[in-house]
This record gives C-alpha cells, sequence and structure tokens, in this order.
C-alpha cells in the first residue's frame, strides 16, 4: 500500500494495490478549507499553484485541439465530438483535490483561456461558470464520499455531467428563446456523449492524475534538502 499527503499539511490519498476499485481518503485540513479568495491572496503554495496551472494548460490546450477537429466535421457531428476532451475530467480533478473553490477556478479559466483562441462570445461566461460548478462537484464528491469506489466515482461523474449539460442547454434555450423541451431533445446524443466521456476518462485518466499529483506534492523539495544538510551546501 502507498500513501502520501496532496501537499502539507494536506488530505492524503491512499492507493491500495489490493483494491484497485477503491480509493481512499483520509482527511486532514488543507486545501479543501482554501476559499478562492484565499488563494488569490497567496495562501495557496507555490506548488499547488503550479499544478493548478498545469491542469488549466492541459485542459485549454486540449479543448482547443479537440474543437477544430469537431468544427472541420460535418454539422451532425459536431454536438457530439465537441464534448469529447479533459475540460470537465480535469475540473473535477482540481476540485476533488484542492476544494471546491480552486475546482471552480480549474474549470472556469480552461474555457476562458481556450475561448480565448477558439469562439469567444457571451455564452463564455456561462459556460465557464457552469464547468466551475462541476469542478465545485470535485470538490463535494470528496467531502460526501469519503471512500468512492471507481464505481462511484463514475456514479457521481454521471451525475455532474447531466446536471451540467442540462444547465448549458437550459442557457441556450433561454438565451436564444427556443423551446426548453426541443433544446433537450436535440441535445440527447451530445449528452450520452459527454457522460461517456467523462465517466471512461475520470475513472481511468483521472485517477491516474489525481494519483501524480499525489505523488509531486508528497516529494521532498531538492532545496529544501540542501538546506537540511549542511554538506550539500559547500
Amino acid at each position: 500500500m502507498s500513501s502520501g499527503g496532496l501537499g502539507p499539511p494536506g488530505a492524503c490519498i491512499i492507493f491500495c494495490p489490493d483494491k484497485l476499485l477503491t480509493i481512499r481518503v483520509i482527511w486532514l485540513d488543507y486545501p479543501s478549507n482554501i476559499t478562492l479568495a484565499e488563494a488569490l491572496r497567496g495562501r495557496l503554495g507555490s506548488r499547488e499553484a503550479c499544478l493548478v496551472s498545469a491542469l488549466v494548460a492541459v485542459g485549454a490546450v486540449c479543448r482547443i485541439g479537440l474543437g477544430r477537429v469537431a468544427l472541420g466535421a460535418p454539422t451532425p457531428l459536431y454536438g457530439i465530438l465537441i464534448k469529447v476532451g479533459l475540460t470537465e475530467t480535469l475540473a473535477f480533478v482540481g476540485g476533488f483535490v484542492f476544494g471546491p473553490a480552486l475546482g471552480f477556478l480549474t474549470g472556469t479559466l480552461i474555457i476562458v483561456i481556450s475561448d480565448m483562441f477558439m469562439m469567444p462570445g457571451p455564452w463564455t461566461p456561462f459556460i465557464a461558470a457552469i464547468i466551475g460548478i462541476f469542478g465545485v462537484g470535485g470538490g463535494a464528491v470528496r467531502r460526501l464520499g469519503r471512500n468512492p469506489s471507481i464505481f462511484g466515482l463514475g456514479a457521481y461523474v454521471a451525475v455532474l455531467t447531466v446536471l451540467s449539460e442540462f444547465l448549458q442547454n437550459a442557457w441556450f434555450a433561454l438565451f436564444f428563446n427556443i423551446s426548453m423541451v426541443a433544446v433537450l431533445a436535440m441535445a440527447i446524443p451530445s449528452m450520452v456523449t459527454a457522460v461517456a466521456n467523462n465517466v471512461v476518462l475520470l475513472t481511468t485518466v483521472g485517477v491516474k492524475i489525481i494519483k501524480l499529483i499525489q505523488e509531486a506534492t508528497t516529494r521532498p523539495s531538492v532545496l529544501k534538502d540542501r538546506s537540511a544538510d549542511p554538506l550539500q551546501r559547500r
């Protein structure tokens, strides 16, 4: 069994090789108690800030690339292909690891930054906020399900995805004054794609990213090691 904290002082995630379908979470005080305002004022450590930035960068690049592929596809396929990607998975990971506030920040920044290179418009802040809520959901899942199995994690993600898709389509219907029922009916294929995409990616890639973050935040700093050993400073 291997274990490690998500950042000093922080929450620990324990991965049990003998129980591959289980992620066990040990609760301490760190980062889920950090509010967004506190994070922006500098309470968030530099290592954690770098990791959140990495999640945002990867999410934005993937969304831009896959978005361009979707734009080049036939119109009937656009609504399906545009739902393929890591955006919501990384927002969820950000919330699950660093807490709801930074999960929200991760999701919103992925949308805002990627839209700057795609098609920014009046929808950008609304979609950004909705994906940010997905990140908040990641933090909520960590609070509510302290020992989620992979299957439980997939169920949580499926519910969050349905909620996210409903909010996105509801906004679209209200903004363009279209029948809500008609919009939701037309969105069924894309909603199914989004649920499948997020469940598969979160329970495979997402869990691996959580483990990588665990290892990154528990690995001792080289500078700290050298300062602790006088012989290393010569």
